[in-house]
């Protein structure tokens, strides 16, 4: 298979009359094997109409007996693996048959319609950008994720680590594309954006961050998005808007905290429950409780970044995932495929963009 093959199928016909499948990286992230092929197990038990095309190095074949034998799961040799320490020149030039790249390769070429993998952030993303190549009217993919709110939703953030530096035109880009994934994959078909900024009055922040919200209010006004305004950190917390967008630099840090507050969380539970004989009695009347808090705030559950803005479906999925996670991330995958994702980030950006080319241009005829 090489890079070469045919682009990936995005129009509504791709996925019609046969179950949708999933390629997965089985050899990426800290623990490889012993969380992927768990992950694919549960996936597959809950999903019982999809399929797994499963990417690894040729030994690895045995461990997937049983999943082959299945009939609802395909096989693909990898000659290489990305590690988690390799740097993107190495991802790109020195390891073409890695299992990563191999996985990718198969949503271009029609044999899957998402790939998933648990492997390095940004050679997954370089990979991806250079191999399915960015859709028009994009200039940066980013990479979305969800965050547990206090509606007991999800808060959905972007960018998280892709795009550290952004212009005005960027971040307006990927609140099109948050958009378009919020609304292919929630009930909700009108998400509402907010910026994210250091507070919500339209005086503060960045120039860029300034320029940004210029940009998302006309696009509101023109109705091609439901911009709130200005967020602060803990609206995403509090679930004040369904999409927050940022630059990768503070998405990766608000990312970040958040797991170190949900394993503070499960950490304080475990040690409520070993103090002394009344905390013990005070935790075990309170377990229930403890229990589903524990489980709504779980970093697990919201596990599956989407990869926005390429010519083909790639999620993410945490390096330190284990099987429940990862099988998360595949539940996410698969949703986004179901929906047809790729073709409604591309309706809007199309709709987004001619509509802002039109406003510029009626702004030139005036000037």
């Amino acid at each position: 298979m090489t890079d070469s093959e045919s682009a990936p199928n995005g129009s509504d016909t791709h996925l019609k009359n046969r179950p949708i499948t999933v390629a997965v990286d089985c050899m990426g992230g800290d623990a490889g094997l012993a969380a992927t092929l768990p992950g694919c197990r549960s996936f597959l038990a809950e999903r019982p109409d999809a399929r797994l095309l499963l990417v690894g190095l040729p030994q690895a074949r045995a461990q997937c007996a049983d999943l082959l034998a299945s009939g609802r799961c395909d096989w693909l040799d990898a000659a290489d693996v990305i590690e988690m320490d390799d740097s993107i020149e190495t991802a790109l030039r020195r390891k073409k048959d890695a299992s990563m790249r191999v996985a990718i390769n198969a949503v271009k070429s029609g044999l899957a319609d998402v790939a998933v993998s648990s492997g390095n952030t940004g050679a997954l993303m370089a990979v991806a950008r250079y191999v399915l190549k960015t859709m028009d009217g994009i200039d940066r993919p980013a990479i979305a994720t969800q965050l547990p709110n206090a509606r007991g939703q999800a808060t959905t953030v972007l960018d998280l680590g892709a795009n550290v530096d952004c212009t005005a035109e960027h971040l307006f880009q990927f609140a099109v594309m948050g958009s378009a994934l919020v609304a292919a994959t929630s009930p909700n078909g009108n998400p509402s954006v907010g910026l994210l900024n250091v507070g919500e009055e339209a005086i503060k922040g960045s120039e860029t961050i300034k320029e940004t919200a210029v940009l998302l209010r006309a696009a509101a006004a023109a109705g091609y998005v439901n911009f709130y305004g200005n967020v602060e950190g803990n609206d995403i917390f509090k679930g004040t808007v369904d999409i927050v967008v940022c630059d990768g630099f503070v998405g990766n840090v608000t990312l970040k905290a958040s797991e170190g507050l949900a394993a503070m969380i499960a950490g304080f539970i475990r040690a409520e429950f070993s103090r002394n004989i009344f905390t013990k009695i005070s935790a075990i009347l309170a377990y229930p409780v403890l229990k589903a808090f524990k489980s709504r705030v779980d970093h697990r559950r919201y596990n599956g970044a989407a990869l926005l803005g390429l010519r083909g479906l790639v999620f993410k999925s945490h390096g330190s995932a284990d099987a429940y996670g990862f099988g998360c991330a595949l539940n996410r995958a698969y949703d986004a495929a179901q929906h047809q994702l790729i073709e409604g980030v591309r309706i809007r950006i199309e709709t987004a963009l001619a509509g802002q080319m039109a406003k510029n241009a009626e702004a030139a005829e005036t000037a």
